[in-house]
């Protein structure tokens, strides 16, 4: 019987260590919540697979359906945690989409990419994309899953995301316009403490993406380097940071980006005060929950 080995080989505090041996270990790992009917707000989930081949799967929410003739909006939605953690399977996403829907009255779909550095970096990009192109399916209401034709208006789609999750959501956003892809429209782009690297080389980025340089000449990382910027498939974004995000910086450079490449939109901001990253996930007590809320539910309705 062999012994896993104890030498650590690449350590990245909050995220992953690595082993000897290969072996991974997380320093947070998602606790999983199965989907079902939510009681107190009558929202139904369930879990879909977007794809046999790659495993990658969704779960999808349902509000309560008042007029079946009137169609939802659907929110597509990209979980963060630096590409290696977290789960559109996991408490607290579910939560908080399922407060989503129930105020925005939307139908919203979570997807659970595969995560690096088992799965190493752009697979994440990949399977964000292929899980548009499987809603672009239900075009016609003869997709693979009931609830998108049944009740989804693809004409009313909202990306979104936080932190890795938003910067999955953006790359998805420029593949619809720049790849053409038909069958749905993109009326939102939600950008929620956004990760787009750092000016100097990103080592865990690097270590997850062994083609990037992490750094700004990387398109993923910095959308100022990327040729196809302008043909962005969306007609609004919303920028929210939060004033000690250490990632802030470059959210406000997203933010400028966006107000003057010409892609066409409407771009606005919207600050969180007081806070760092991630805080409604992260600080769940905190007075500035309710405002960012607010601001997102009126962003998807309006």
């Amino acid at each position: 019987m062999t012994t896993a080995s104890t030498k650590i080989t690449h350590d990245f505090p909050g995220f992953f260590k690595v082993y000897e041996d290969g072996r991974i270990e997380r320093y947070w790992n998602s606790e999983y919540v199965p989907p079902g009917l939510d009681p107190e707000t009558g929202i139904q989930s369930k879990d879909v697979v977007i794809s046999s081949e790659t495993g990658v799967k969704a779960r999808i929410f349902l509000p309560k359906i008042k007029d079946p003739s009137q169609k939802l909006p659907l929110l597509v939605h990209y979980h963060g945690g630096g590409f290696c953690i977290g789960s559109a399977f996991s408490s607290s996403f579910s939560n908080f989409l399922s407060a989503l829907v129930s105020q925005a009255n939307v139908i919203a779909m979570s997807v659970e990419y595969r995560l690096a550095p088992e799965h190493l970096l752009p697979i994440a990009y990949d399977d964000s994309w292929a899980a548009l192109q499987w809603v672009a399916k239900h075009s016609e209401g003869e997709g693979p899953e009931s609830w998108i034709n049944k009740y989804a208006d693809l004409d009313r789609v909202i990306l979104a995301g936080e932190s890795a999750g938003a910067t999955l959501a953006h790359y998805v956003a420029v593949q619809a316009g720049a790849r053409e892809l038909a069958g749905v429209k993109i009326t939102r782009l939600l950008i929620v403490h956004p990760y787009f690297g750092r000016k100097e080389p990103d080592p865990i980025y690097k270590y997850m993406c062994p083609t990037s340089s992490g750094a700004d000449d990387d398109p993923k990382l910095n959308p100022a380097a990327d040729p196809n910027l302008k043909k962005m498939k969306c007609d609004n974004v919303l920028v929210c940071l939060a004033e000690k995000d250490f990632l802030k910086s470059r959210g406000e450079a997203y933010y400028a980006t966006m107000g003057k490449c010409g892609w066409g939109g409407k771009v606005e901001y919207y600050e969180s005060k007081g806070e760092e990253h991630c805080f409604h996930f992260f600080n769940p007590n905190s007075d500035n929950i309710e405002p960012l809320i607010i601001q997102i539910v009126d962003f998807i309705k309006h």
